[in-house]
């Protein structure tokens, strides 16, 4: 297993950092400036957005208790207009905010106290989970998964419904769908499901995933509260029911 504090080539490394804890700020910038991130941070909201303005950040590092404005609402909206992938911070034990981050569109989070390490292993999954399809595009033939009329663009991390509008996706939702695009009919476990999606030094709870479901379902399915296309398997599960193709 490679070693995450060591330099490693980065898919994207343009980092933001949104904590009003200035020491933790310092320490943070000085660790990934080591690790050849450009970084920028900012203490609160309104700073953020001026961050954001001056260089497009490729992945957000965002705490939740913030002054004004908080990192839930800021994830929300961040989630909703920019699509950009975001790691929340969040205190120990609120199993809460976890939740409810993953709700608002968070890809992933980790919780205080931490080891920078742990944060910069973190920050490099999520790249490597929402950078490997920009870096497989390029002018090669875009492969298409299609399932029960819906559309896949796994270059464009586009999903298209049955009447051809285009569903916006989180890094977790897409991480997920494609997952179980590519384990059709198979009953995949929640500790799969994590594996397959974060890889198995990942310490996600259950929950997460159950959540991750709840909204993918909400995106795709005729009818979330008797989901037909991710079925739930008792004691099993989940379960990926329509045929697939690729074109």
């Amino acid at each position: 297993m490679s070693d995450p504090s060591q330099p490693e080539p980065s898919i994207v490394n343009r980092l933001l950092i949104v904590d009003d804890d200035v020491e933790i700020l310092a320490l943070l910038k000085k660790f990934f400036l080591q690790h050849s991130y450009e970084v920028e941070v900012a203490t609160d909201g309104a700073a953020m957005w001026a961050a954001i303005a001056r260089q497009h950040p490729d992945v957000i590092v965002l705490d939740v208790m913030l002054p004004g404005q908080s990192g839930l609402s800021l994830c929300q909206r961040v989630h909703g207009e920019l699509g950009i992938p975001i790691v929340m911070l969040t205190a120990m034990g609120e199993l809460s905010d976890r939740i409810i981050g993953l709700e608002l569109g968070a890809d992933d989070y980790l919780t205080k106290p931490f080891d920078a390490r742990e944060l910069l292993a973190r920050v490099r999954a999520v790249q490597r989970r929402t950078g490997a399809a920009v870096k497989a595009g390029g002018d090669e033939a875009r492969p298409v998964i299609v399932f029960a009329g819906w559309q896949l663009d796994v270059a464009r991390r586009e999903l298209r419904s049955p009447d051809g509008v285009m569903i916006p996706l989180s890094g977790g939702e897409f991480d997920l769908l494609l997952v179980f695009l590519e384990h059709p009919g198979r009953i995949l476990s929640r500790e799969q499901l994590l594996d397959l999606c974060h890889g198995n030094a990942h310490d996600a709870f259950d929950r997460s995933i159950d959540v991750q479901v709840s909204r993918l379902r909400r995106k795709i399915e005729p009818d979330s509260k008797r989901p037909d296309i991710i079925r739930t398997v008792r004691n099993g599960g989940y379960q990926f029911s329509p045929e697939v193709s690729r074109r």
